[in-house]
């Protein structure tokens, strides 16, 4: 009588292996899904003025969202990098050489400009740096009057691309590229402003301003900034330290981007973990009321089946049932 429900638990229990056996390769994917998005938001990318133009391009591609023509798209850049300005303009590259540019945001862009190597659309990304620009692009002897701003070409043949080159943009002595800046700071003594172009490979060249209006000219792409000598600029008066409230140490940018990655990992490692005990004990429940089941079963049948109870006499004794099919005597077949 046991023996007929075993196959229906050996079924059960293989069920339950395949069962584990996927919720165990799915949670593994999951997690190797997670970690590598978390190291890709790390800052750890960023430490670099190249590694910050790659995920500043990601960033700026996201934000053209419809795709349109000739239209500013403002992008949020990370968290970790709060107070960067970045933005992206999708054109033609026919419509800016016949156009150009007349106002993105700081830049003009003068026409006849052309794109190597060719493509038949490009995405003109703009950074301002903000108070990041001493971190990427800091000049020893030289302290910044403006921030720094960026005007990188991409292909736009694909909006979800990352680490893309740049394509190179080029102006003309007669036309070239001209940067008007407006956030500038005041500068004490005799001290002349000069223009700074950092090329792609973070080389500076200096030159000269075009007016008295705050306007550098360049004939390619790249990043720009006014800087003057660091002697224009007293040194701040040292304070001392208040007694009241002892100085509190903050964290390290590393510092935080470890912690906070850690945070992370340590977030879908636990998920895991206890997506995984929550199964086995799902398991162990199911096994324990399959097991005592089949012990009622086996009880059963050696306790078998109840005999009914007659009086014979003055005592009383089991008596069988009747059989369903009565004896029949052979000569009653005979003819």
């Amino acid at each position: 009588m046991v023996l007929r429900y075993f196959p229906k638990s050996v079924r059960f229990y293989s069920q339950m292996k395949l069962f584990c056996g996927v919720f165990v390769l799915l949670s593994l994917l999951s997690l190797a899904g997670w970690v590598p998005k978390a190291r890709g938001q790390s800052p750890d990318s960023s430490r670099t003025a190249r590694g910050l133009d790659a995920i500043l391009q990601d960033y700026a591609y996201r934000a053209i969202r419809p795709p349109m023509t000739g239209v500013v798209y403002e992008a949020q850049p990370p968290p970790y990098l709060a107070g960067i300005k970045l933005a992206a303009m999708r054109l033609r590259s026919g419509s800016l050489k016949r156009k150009g540019v007349t106002s993105y945001f700081e830049f003009e862009i003068p026409v006849g400009v052309v794109e190597k190597p060719y493509v038949e659309r490009l995405v003109l990304v703009y950074q301002n740096l903000g108070n990041w620009s001493s971190s990427y692009y800091g000049l020893q002897g030289f302290s910044f009057i403006t921030p720094v701003l960026g005007l990188l070409a991409y292909d736009a043949i694909n909006l979800s691309a990352k680490n893309l080159s740049e394509l190179s943009i080029n102006g003309t002595e007669q036309q070239p590229i001209l940067i008007r800046f407006s956030n500038v700071k005041a500068v004490q003594g005799g001290f002349s402003p000069q223009c700074v172009w950092f090329d792609l490979d973070g080389l500076p060249k200096f030159t000269n301003l075009e007016s008295s209006d705050n306007v550098c000219s360049a004939s390619s792409q790249g990043h720009f900034c006014i800087a003057v000598n660091s002697s224009a600029f007293p040194p701040p008066p040292v304070q001392p330290p208040s007694r009241s409230t002892p100085p509190h140490p903050g964290l390290s940018p590393s510092k935080k981007s470890n912690s906070r990655t850690w945070k992370i990992v340590g977030g879908v490692v636990g998920g895991f973990l206890g997506l995984v005990l929550l199964s086995l004990l799902l398991v162990w429940a199911l096994r324990k009321r399959q097991s005592k089941r089949i012990a009622q079963m086996e009880q059963q049948s050696e306790t078998g089946e109840a005999l009914r109870m007659a009086t014979v006499g003055t005592s009383r004794a089991p008596v069988a049932m009747g059989t369903r099919t009565p004896p029949v005597l052979e000569n009653e077949y005979i003819p």
